[in-house]
C-alpha cells in the first residue's frame, strides 16, 4: 500500500525566486537594450533631420537660383531688339517676347497657325531650310518688313522646341527703296536734262519766227493761226522750263521786280490762250511800284506754271483771274499773288500731294509744274499755297516777304 506526503510551500521557493531574478534580469537587459536603441534611434533620426534641413536649404537656393536665373533669361528676352518665338513641334506657342507680340501685332496668339496666312508660310520656308526670309506685313494700317530665322532646340528629355527670330527690317527696306528711287531720279534727270537742253535751242528758233509771222503784214485769220501756234509753242517752251529749273543750283536773287509789270506780262502772255479755251481772264492788282527782290524769270515761269494749270483743267471754259496785293502780318509785310479758277477743284486727298514731283491727276501730265513753283517760290524766301474743295475751283497764293517780312 502506497503512502503519500504532503509538500509544504516552501519547498518550491528557490526555484520561483531564481526564475523571477531571471526574468527581471532579462526584462532589465531588454530595456537598456531598447533604451540604447532609442537613444541611437534619436541620434539618427537628429541627424536625418540635419540632413533633411542641409536638403531643404540647398533643394530651396536651387530654386531660388533657377528662379533668379528665370526671371533673368526673361529680362534678357524681353530686352532682345529682336523677336523671339517659342514653339513646340505641332505649331503651339510656348513664349513670345514683347518684340515678337509687337511685329507680329498679336497679344495672345496661342499657335502659329493662327497667324496670318503670309506670315504661316514664310514660318514654314524658314523652318524647312534655317535661312532668312522676308516678309511684309502690309494690312490696312501697317506697313513693316520683317526677316524671320529658324532654330531648334531640344530639352533634356528629348522634347524638340522651334525657335523663331523675327527682326525689323523696315527702315533697311525702306533706305534700299529710297536709294533706288534716288537712283532712277538721277538717270531721269540726266535723261530729261538733255533732252530738254536739245529742245530749248530749236524751240526758240520756232518762237522767234512765229514773233516775226506775227509782226508781218498777214490776213486777221492767219494772224489768229500765228498766236496758236505761239500759245503752243509757249506751253513747251513751260514744259521745257519745268525739267531744266526742277534741278536747278539753289537759287541766287541779285536784282529786283516789279510786280505790276509782271502781272501785266502775265495778261498779254496768257490772253491769246485764254481766248482759245475760251476762258475770261482778269488781271486785278495795286502793285504797280512794289518791287521786291526776286529773279524776273523765275517768278514768271511761276505764274506760268500755275496758270496754264489751271487752263488745262478748263477744258470748257471758265474764269481765271490774277490777284496781287501788299499784306500785313504778324511777320511784317509781304505781297501775295493769287492764281484763282473756277476749275473742279482738288479731291482733299490730293491736296498734301500735289506740289510733289511727278504727281499729277491729268493723264500724260509730267507732274513737274507746281514743284518747280514751289521749289522757285521757296527760294525766294516765300510759300505757295493752295485752296481748294472739288467744285469749287482751286486759289493759290505766292506770299513773298517785303524787306523786314516774313511770308
Amino acid at each position: 500500500m502506497a503512502h503519500f506526503f504532503p509538500v509544504t510551500a516552501t519547498e518550491g521557493k528557490p526555484d520561483a525566486e531564481q526564475s523571477l531574478a531571471r526574468a527581471f534580469a532579462t526584462f532589465t537587459e531588454v530595456a537598456g537594450s531598447l533604451e540604447r536603441s532609442y537613444a541611437e534611434l534619436q541620434i539618427e533620426v537628429a541627424r536625418l533631420r540635419q540632413e533633411l534641413e542641409i536638403t531643404n536649404r540647398d533643394l530651396t537656393r536651387s530654386l531660388e537660383e533657377n528662379r533668379r536665373t528665370r526671371e533673368h533669361l526673361h529680362q534678357i528676352l524681353e530686352s532682345l531688339p529682336c523677336g523671339v518665338i517659342v514653339t513646340s513641334a505641332s505649331g503651339t506657342i510656348y513664349d513670345a517676347n514683347a518684340e515678337a507680340k509687337r511685329l507680329i501685332s498679336g497679344q495672345n496668339i496661342p499657335s502659329i497657325e493662327q497667324l496670318p496666312a503670309s506670315l504661316t508660310e514664310v514660318f514654314a520656308k524658314a523652318r524647312h531650310d534655317g535661312n532668312d526670309h522676308d516678309w511684309c506685313d502690309d494690312r490696312p494700317g501697317s506697313m513693316r518688313w520683317l526677316a524671320i530665322r529658324h532654330a531648334s532646340l531640344s530639352d533634356t528629355d528629348g522634347t524638340k522646341r522651334e525657335v523663331y527670330i523675327l527682326r525689323d527690317t523696315s527702315e533697311q527696306k525702306m533706305l534700299e527703296r529710297e536709294r533706288e528711287k534716288l537712283r532712277q531720279q538721277q538717270a531721269l534727270v540726266e535723261v530729261s536734262t538733255l533732252l530738254a537742253h536739245e529742245i530749248r535751242n530749236p524751240l526758240g528758233s520756232l518762237e522767234l519766227f512765229a514773233g516775226l509771222l506775227a509782226e508781218s503784214d498777214l490776213s486777221a485769220e492767219t494772224k489768229g493761226w500765228v498766236e496758236h501756234v505761239q500759245a503752243g509753242l509757249r506751253t513747251m517752251a513751260a514744259t521745257v522750263n519745268n525739267v531744266l529749273h526742277l534741278h536747278d543750283a539753289p537759287l541766287t536773287v541779285t536784282g529786283g521786280t516789279n510786280l505790276g509789270e509782271l502781272l501785266r506780262w502775265a495778261h498779254g502772255f496768257l490772253l491769246p490762250v485764254a481766248r482759245q479755251a475760251r476762258i475770261q481772264l482778269e488781271v486785278i492788282h495795286q502793285l504797280d511800284s512794289v518791287v521786291v527782290a526776286a529773279d524776273r524769270h523765275r517768278l514768271e515761269q511761276v505764274l506760268l506754271n500755275l496758270a496754264l494749270n489751271a487752263v488745262r483743267f478748263m477744258p470748257g471754259g471758265g474764269w481765271l483771274s490774277l490777284r496781287g496785293r501788299v499784306r500785313n502780318a504778324q511777320g511784317g509785310e509781304f505781297v501775295e499773288l493769287s492764281v484763282i479758277d473756277t476749275g473742279p477743284g482738288i479731291e482733299q486727298e490730293n491736296l498734301g500731294r500735289i506740289f510733289e514731283a511727278g504727281f499729277s491727276t491729268r493723264p500724260g501730265s509730267p507732274g513737274l509744274g507746281l514743284a518747280v513753283a514751289r521749289k522757285i517760290v521757296e527760294g525766294h524766301g516765300g510759300t505757295l499755297t493752295v485752296e481748294s474743295r472739288p467744285g469749287h475751283g482751286a486759289r493759290f497764293h505766292i506770299r513773298i516777304p517785303l524787306p523786314g517780312g516774313q511770308a
